[in-house]
């Protein structure tokens, strides 16, 4: 039997314990390869280049897999196009999987959830969709949040 195929959606909730708990429930149900996809995301401050923006994305991404790889799972990292559906769309193009996570920060704090991305994830896809929220708030919500 093939391991079972999980995109995981995130951004700043990549390495949340929300996620944690989800990939090991997973994991307890039977094989499961990973795939973290974090759309690349602006650093923080009003002038940043594009390597700016590839080296902060890479970063939440390599934070995300050493606690995931932590605990056994077979997981790997993709920097995405800045817009989360197109980001999901490159890698459908060329992969099946099972399962779709999309993970965001709670209603108030969420870019991600005002543009409701979940449910266009779930209209979009005929996939499995499961929403989780990393119940954190951003200590900078207020002025940027997005999931």
């Amino acid at each position: 039997m093939e391991p079972k195929q999980i995109v995981i959606l995130a951004h700043r909730t990549a390495a949340g314990p929300h996620l944690q708990r989800l990939v090991r429930a997973r994991l307890g149900e039977g094989q499961c390869r990973f795939t973290l996809i974090v759309p690349a995301q602006a650093p923080e401050g009003f002038v940043w280049t594009e390597r700016e923006a590839g080296e902060e994305t890479e970063r939440v991404v390599s934070e995300a897999l050493a606690i995931f790889r932590a605990f056994g799972a077979q997981i790997e990292g993709v920097v995405g196009d800045r817009r989360p559906l197109l980001a999901l769309d490159d890698h459908l193009r060329h992969h099946d999987v099972d399962e779709i996570v999309v993970s965001t920060f709670p209603a108030g704090a969420s870019r991600w959830l005002r543009q409701d991305l979940p449910h266009r994830v779930e209209r979009t896809y005929d996939v499995k969709m499961t929403h989780v929220v990393d119940e954190r708030v951003p200590s900078d919500h207020s002025k940027r949040a997005s999931a």
